[in-house]
């Protein structure tokens, strides 16, 4: 009865709402009423609202963005008999709804989310339930695994309830007798020398036969070999800290349903944006959106899903679906789906505890992406959410929300092409006057960014998500519209890792913005010309125009993206402060390390002999290590001094020797989570719609200048081949 009640309260509100929405009222009435809504959701973002507050303020905003839905869809279309302006002006229509339609999803996903859960540590009477950790790997260098495999041993658990399994997939058999002799020769020395890391490292080495099913064959593989309750999934560049399994694997003891803990990724590098803007110490990354608020709403609904990694799973749950999914290339998002379907449940920790490398070069970014946009195409096309037998609504709209997300490279470009429809052939797709677009769509768009401010405002700034999808459209267009025609086609691909530039240079990806840049601003020289030669129609011209100026804003800011500097080192350093001694001339010296990354370090050393070291000496640091380790002094070389009133400070490189040498930079590195969450914290500010405007338009301005004068630098040099730096993606 309860129940009937409220459902006939909504009923009785959302007719109401969309009589208000649909109501006939004059352009100067609907100008008073966006004024008054507009200041009513300023001061309320001014006073933070939670609670039932918070959806005042999205109620205010969705009543905006539906008048103006209703208002596009009763008055703006061109007429269906002049089919030059109908068919472009309804594919930016669809275009629009498209945008409305995401925006919804999300409002629903996270208009409330969850907060933080709190914290789950194992008790030391509590049952400790038996773990398997598999880290996949394919052709990832030996540092790379033996940074990863030390970390894992390194995490704090009963060390007989835990064991650690690499995966080979680079190593298989059928690899080792390929026909071709360097292939397999190259697949023999992998296989011999994982097996000896992982033996000196106290894990399992693991490969099969053939690489089937790619990386949800060669996890079913390892499940089929392995016997414990809980399945942790790692990625061959996901270090996890020693804590990781003490805040996580309780949540398994208090639902026997469960069967996902999904925590968040977390960088030690920049992706090609962060890096070639230099926003990554001062902005939130682009996955923060993702992990910092989205997960959070969709654990709102029992609907946070599998990410490939980073996660624990039951294998009870697994084995009703015999093992990972693997009908799509993203088989950790399938997993879940289907998991989800069968009445199982997922939480999600929003506490980074591992940290792991994403693709540095734009080429490698954008293969990622790729996978991940067929990948999710797929689910769309074989496992469509809303047909999903099982899954509860909320869910079914989350997981509508996360796969349609990906075909933003067609809304996307039909934004960035539709103004130079009017200005370069004079098709009237938006047909409605200059002041009716200023009344609606100008109050639309700044609602949007009100909007998106309030929901995503610490994770994500004005213009950035814009800037996101632009960079990938070019490039993700054709790989979406592959896969709608033919789902099965996308095979995985590996995702290359720990990359550097040394030099600066332009992307092999680069040409096609630079020639969309120029076409741009042929459009902006003919808005200013048809201002000029047609002012009879000079609102239209302002409004197309000033729509065109901004594609050009976001255009030049993709070329410093695609503009891609060159740097000494593929990983940003993180602070820290932990006390260690130096060894110099015979003599332990107290010393502090300021900052640490999977390479190197910078120290702080005490004593005025500690001026004697120089550049390229090799020494030896000590350190009290957090886990149990049979070592723990550490080699490094010299790379730069500098000297202090007590001491010296230098920077170090880490020299290897041993295996046992991998766990204690694993130590130093990895094992504290507590300074990622600190790292994060320090990014996430919200500087609001104007600031964060003004802010992105004066890196647009400096980064299409640097890429004007990249593109210029190389003009002028003789055309030689563009050495490759991301060495090919192969399928798995």
């Amino acid at each position: 009865m309860i129940n009937f009640f409220k459902v006939t309260i909504w009923a009785i509100l959302a007719f109401f709402y969309v009589l208000l929405v649909t109501l006939p009222i004059s352009s100067q009435a609907q100008l008073s009423i966006d004024v008054i809504i507009l200041v009513s959701l300023v001061v309320l973002k001014l006073l933070a609202p939670k609670g039932s507050l918070r959806i005042v303020v999205l109620a205010f905003g969705s009543a905006i963005i539906l008048r103006y839905l209703y208002w596009r869809t009763t008055s703006t279309l061109p007429p269906v008999t002049e089919l030059q302006d109908f068919i472009p002006g309804i594919l930016v229509y669809v275009a629009e709804l498209y945008s409305i339609m995401m925006l919804g999803l999300s409002m629903f996903i996270v208009a409330m989310p969850l907060d933080s859960r709190p914290q789950r540590r194992l008790k030391e009477d509590e049952e400790f339930p038996t773990v398997d950790i598999f880290i996949p790997t394919y052709n990832e260098d030996e540092e790379l695994l033996a940074s990863t495999i030390s970390a894992a041993k390194g995490i704090e658990y009963p060390p007989e309830k835990v064991e650690v399994w690499l995966l080979d997939d680079g190593g298989t058999l059928e690899k080792r007798s390929s026909s071709d002799m360097k292939a397999a020769h190259a697949a023999q020395q992998r296989h011999e020398s994982l097996k000896l890391l992982c033996e000196n490292l106290g894990a399992h080495y693991l490969t099969r036969d053939k690489n089937e099913h790619a990386k949800a064959g060669n996890l079913n593989n390892a499940l089929a070999h392995s016997s414990a309750e809980v399945v942790v999934v790692f990625d061959a560049d996901h270090a996890p800290s020693r804590d990781f399994l003490l805040e996580t694997v309780g949540y398994f003891n208090d639902d026997p349903k469960l069967f996902l803990v999904q925590t968040p990724h977390f960088f030690l590098n920049p992706d090609p944006l962060e890096r070639n803007l230099q926003t990554f110490k001062k902005m939130p990354s682009e996955n923060e959106m993702f992990y910092g608020i989205i997960q959070r709403g969709l654990d709102k609904w029992n609907a946070s899903f599998f990410c490939g990694s980073a996660a624990l799973l039951r294998r009870k749950a697994l084995e009703e679906t015999n093992g990972f999914s693997g009908v799509t290339i993203t088989e950790d998002c399938e997993t879940a789906v289907n998991l989800h379907a069968r009445g199982w449940n997922s939480i999600y920790i929003d506490r980074p505890l591992i940290a792991g490398l994403q693709p540095a070069t734009f080429s490698s970014f954008i293969g990622q992406r790729s996978r991940w946009a067929q990948g999710m195409m797929q689910i769309l096309r074989f496992h469509f959410p809303l047909l999903k037998f099982g899954l509860s609504f909320p869910q079914m709209l989350c997981y509508l929300s996360s796969s349609l997300f990906w075909l933003f490279p067609f809304a996307r470009m039909i934004f960035l092409v539709a103004p130079l429809c009017y200005l370069f052939f004079d098709l009237q797709i938006f047909d409605a006057s200059g002041r009716d677009f200023f009344v609606y769509t100008s109050v639309y768009m700044v609602v949007n960014m009100l909007l998106q401010n309030y929901l995503y405002g610490r994770f994500r700034w004005p213009l950035i998500s814009e800037l996101y999808e632009y960079i990938q459209t070019v490039h993700l267009l054709p790989a979406v519209v592959s896969v709608i025609l033919n789902p099965s086609k996308p095979t995985f691909k590996v995702t290359a890792k720990d990359e550097s530039i040394s030099e600066s240079r332009l992307s092999e990806l680069s040409l096609p913005f630079f020639i969309i840049f120029v076409i741009l601003l042929v459009g902006v020289a003919v808005s200013l010309v048809r201002l000029f030669t047609e002012p009879y129609k000079a609102d239209i011209t302002v409004v197309v125009g000033a729509w065109n100026l901004l594609n050009v804003i976001l255009a030049g800011c993709a070329l410093g993206v695609v503009s891609e500097r060159g740097e000494r080192q593929s990983t940003q350093r993180v602070k820290v402060s932990r006390k260690c001694e130096v060894k110099v001339g015979g003599e332990w010296l107290p010393a502090t390390i300021s900052d640490v990354s999977v390479r190197g370090a910078g120290i702080e050393v005490l004593g005025k002999i500690a001026r004697t070291i120089s550049e390229d000496d090799e020494v030896e640091i000590r350190i009290v290590p957090l886990a149990d380790l049979p070592e723990n002094i550490l080699p490094v070389k010299i790379r730069h001094t500098e000297n202090t009133a007590d001491g010296v400070i230098f920077g170090c490189e880490y020299v290897v020797k041993n295996t046992q040498h991998n766990r204690i930079i694993a130590d130093l590195v990895f094992a504290n989570s507590a300074k990622w969450s600190d790292f994060q914290k320090r990014r996430r500010t919200n500087p609001g719609v104007v600031g964060g405007t003004m802010g992105f338009l004066r890196i647009a301005l400096r980064q299409t200048a640097r890429g004007i004068s990249y593109f210029m630098s190389r003009a002028g040099k003789p055309k030689t081949p563009v050495p490759a730096i991301v060495p090919p993606e192969e399928s798995v």
